[in-house]
């Protein structure tokens, strides 16, 4: 427990310190603000949950960020680029194809381990100016006052503490605890699917490609990741996921290789297996008095473009814009005014509900056995390829750089 509690009063709180917390956290650091991250999970090696070794495909926006915060060369060094994305639906004539080349980048995103990318993120958090790490510890209540914010805090040892902020954000994910707290009501879809993550080795090389194949079941995607291998997201019915999950290395190996086909060659050498639910999550409000949402807490959103963790930077650059921006405009700077999480909540608000039409609608258009939807799914992929404009159109909201972008998206530092 840092000294620092002894003086309890900060401008920012940040319930939930995993990769978006903590990137909030390191991107609010230039604006000179005294900023705690109350995290629950102790940070030692493998315990912090969203630092594991499932794969992560950053934008060209998240890119961009992690530029502009100075941290892109040291993840880089441990990325993988994706140059060119390839759709298919199983069992249709139908395909497409985006190239970044054709884009003028040299990758429309970047793969890497979570752990990895946690661990650069950790490491950059010793010794900010201004910034505590209240871990392990937990928010247990919370007040929201017109003037502050009062959360209570339970610490490792059982000790109970009063932080009082300006603005407290909610960061820890979708059970976020804190949502509650705030009074915020979620609204949840299930698609009766089941993610089965995990990476294999293809015989033959992805050669910096992703693939995205439609099954019945559901999408499936392949994402080039270190040592030649490829990170795969399988989607299962849920009735099925039980038998998938308990199947030996040989067979699970066989099943995927069936809906996948040979198009990368013979797959070996399966790494651990995980599953779990897969669910599409809308807050009904992303602000209440002193409080704001961000990342999954948010949203939540169906893995099929691989979209969810970079939708949840956008949120982290958009509300540092709206922080800098109440900075330049008046000298006493008060983040959680309601004025500044207005315009943070219409922001964000076209952003989130562009991603979630067009995640959720790639979900029920891929996944419905009606014979129109169908053959409107062959031509839809053969007129993406055809039609000027339209891939270009796809690959800018992909890369995260369709809309209006805020500063840190766009690589600009916070000053």
């Amino acid at each position: 427990m840092s000294d620092a509690l002894r003086d309890r009063h900060y401008d920012i709180v940040i319930a939930g310190g995993g990769m978006i917390g903590t990137s909030l956290a390191l991107a609010l650091a230039p604006l000179g603000l005294r900023v705690a991250v109350v995290e629950a999970i102790a940070r030692k090696a493998d315990a912090q949950p969203s630092f594991d070794d499932r794969s992560t495909a950053l934008s060209r926006s998240t890119q961009r960020m992690f530029e502009a915060m100075g941290l892109w060369d040291e993840i880089v060094a441990a990325s993988t680029p994706i140059r060119s994305i390839h759709v298919s639906d199983q069992g249709r004539f139908g395909f497409s194809h985006i190239d970044a080349e054709e884009q003028g980048v040299e990758g429309l995103g970047y793969v890497v381990i979570n752990r990895v990318l946690g661990g650069v993120l950790q490491s950059a958090m010793t010794g900010i100016p201004g910034v505590d790490v209240i871990c392990p510890a937990r928010i247990v209540a919370l007040e929201l006052a017109p003037d502050e914010a009062r959360a209570s805090i339970e610490t490792g040892n059982n000790m109970c503490r009063t932080l009082h902020c300006n603005l407290l954000v909610a960061a820890d994910g979708s059970n976020s605890e804190v949502r509650e707290m705030m009074g915020i009501t979620v609204q949840q879809s299930h698609y009766g699917q089941r993610a089965v993550i995990g990476n294999l080795l293809p015989e033959k090389k992805l050669e910096h490609r992703a693939f995205e194949r439609f099954t019945p079941q559901g999408p499936l995607a392949l994402l080039p990741v270190a040592d030649e291998r490829a990170a795969f997201v399988w989607t299962v019915s849920e009735q099925d996921a039980e038998r998938v999950m308990a199947l030996d290395d040989d067979a699970f190996l066989t099943e995927l290789q069936e809906q996948f086909g040979y198009r990368l060659g013979a797959f070996s050498r399966v790494g651990k297996r995980a599953s779990y639910p897969l669910m599409l999550s809308k807050a009904l409000r992303l602000t209440a008095a002193r409080s704001v949402l961000v990342g999954n807490a948010a949203h939540g959103l169906h893995p099929v473009s691989a979209q969810g963790f970079n939708l949840g930077m956008r949120d982290v650059a958009a509300l540092c814009d709206c922080i800098a921006d109440a900075r330049d405009d008046t000298q006493s700077l008060d983040p959680g005014a309601r004025e500044l999480l207005q315009r943070y909540t219409e922001w964000r608000r076209s952003d989130q509900k562009k991603l979630v039409r067009f995640t959720d609608g790639l979900v029920r258009l891929f996944g419905s056995p009606r014979r129109p939807l169908r053959t409107l799914r062959n031509f839809g992929m053969l007129g993406f390829d055809l039609i000027p404009g339209v891939r270009s159109m796809f690959a800018k909201h992909t890369m995260g750089l369709a809309g209006r972008l805020p500063r840190l998206s766009r690589g600009v530092p916070l000053e």
